[in-house]
């Protein structure tokens, strides 16, 4: 079991880490390039894999040398939810910010504007999951030393 959750993580650490790398390259570019949003989403599934394994790894009575095990295969899940959460929450931030009250209030916006509030909600949607990627790269990252 300690192999298939070292293995697990591994997997899950390096589409996190591209999917962080693709995400900031984006945002630092003010253009998220497509591949970011596959990644990121292949990212959160390998996650919910790697929550998978501490379930079959709890249920199968599978005994780590360190309690931390525990916590460090469940936390990515538990960030890729707060990350989508906060996601959500971004674009109606800028929504605030820019005095709008809903998507529909954009639309009644010049085309300029609509597109220039469309791409800045974007661009910080972004750099939630690209963040949020990286820290469950790291997070996965540190069952290594815990099986």
């Amino acid at each position: 079991m300690a192999q298939t959750a070292d293995i697990t993580a591994i997997v899950v650490a390096a589409i996190n880490l591209l999917a962080a790398a693709v995400g900031l390259w984006g945002v630092w570019r003010w253009a998220t390039p497509r591949a970011f949003w596959w990644l990121a989403r292949t990212g959160q599934l390998a996650t919910t894999v790697l929550a998978a394994v501490a379930l079959v790894a709890l249920v199968s009575g599978f005994e780590p040398e360190q309690g931390l095990f525990w916590l460090y295969l469940l936390l990515p899940i538990a960030t890729s939810i707060i990350a989508e959460q906060l996601r959500i929450a971004s674009a109606q931030l800028i929504l605030d910010q820019h005095e709008l009250e809903d998507a529909q209030a954009v639309g009644r916006l010049p085309e300029a504007e609509q597109q220039d509030i469309v791409l800045e909600i974007v661009r910080r949607e972004t750099l939630v999951l690209a963040l949020a990627a990286a820290v469950i790269a790291f997070l996965a990252l540190r069952v290594l030393p815990t099986t």
